[in-house]
């Protein structure tokens, strides 16, 4: 792994567009620098067998360029909404997509801000399942019960839209508030494909771009939470 200059070296890692404390992820990257070219699969593997249980490194790239993070355009989040019905979470949808703007507040370092969640959320789908067959594998969600779990496509804007802020909008324009905090789990982060609204594979790019000359190189990683869905 290369290290900065200086007096107080650091290893030459960067997180891209890390997930909010206290959601799950399936799509987290991040990107080393290495001092020397170094097979994509072998670093995975190394790096992988370094992680605690849970957190799974599944895929490495050489990155073909300087660009990775503009690339992550948008996220496709799961959240699910134990206590309340589809037809509850699909009425509250609906009045948030008719919407032209949904304001919402949030608590940030210089007190509280106020921005447009609407503007962010390309889509916004519902589905439902009864809570009964989790209740076997779960002790912290409710155990029988309707379920809602609702689909987004968010764009990564400034600042940025949280599925918190979605829930937020909820409640703002259709008063949904669920009984039990929301489990949340990025599903994907990509390139958006304004076209169909689907989240695409940022690693693409550098997949289908002629290897660089040998030399120093900087390997893009994927990891995921094995347990977070």
């Amino acid at each position: 792994m290369a290290y900065s200059a200086g007096f107080t070296p650091h290893p030459k890692v960067s997180y891209a567009n890390a997930a909010p404390t206290g959601t799950g992820s399936e799509a987290e990257y991040l990107e080393i620098a290495l001092v020397q070219q170094r097979d994509p699969e072998q670093l995975r593997a190394l790096l992988d067998s370094c992680m605690p249980d849970g957190l799974d490194i599944v895929d490495a790239v050489e990155a073909q360029g300087s660009d990775f993070s503009d690339r992550l355009q948008a996220s496709v989040w799961e959240l699910r909404l134990d206590g309340v019905t589809p037809q509850e979470a699909q009425k509250a949808a609906d009045a948030f997509l008719a919407a032209e703007a949904v304001e919402v507040q949030r608590q940030t370092k210089k007190g509280i801000r106020s921005f447009d969640a609407r503007a962010a959320v390309r889509s916004l789908t519902v589905t439902g399942q009864h809570a009964e067959a989790d209740a076997a594998t779960s002790t912290d969600r409710p155990g029988k019960g309707a379920c809602a779990i609702l689909r987004l496509v968010v764009r990564h804007v400034t600042p940025a839209v949280r599925p918190d802020d979605v829930l937020s909008g909820l409640r703002a324009t259709a008063d949904l508030a669920p009984p039990t905090p929301a489990a949340v789990i990025r599903l994907a982060q990509g390139p958006l494909d304004e076209e169909s609204g689907t989240v695409t594979d940022p690693f693409a790019p550098d997949r289908d771009a002629l290897p660089e000359p040998i030399g120093s190189g900087i390997s893009s990683v994927a990891t995921v939470p094995g347990g977070a869905a």
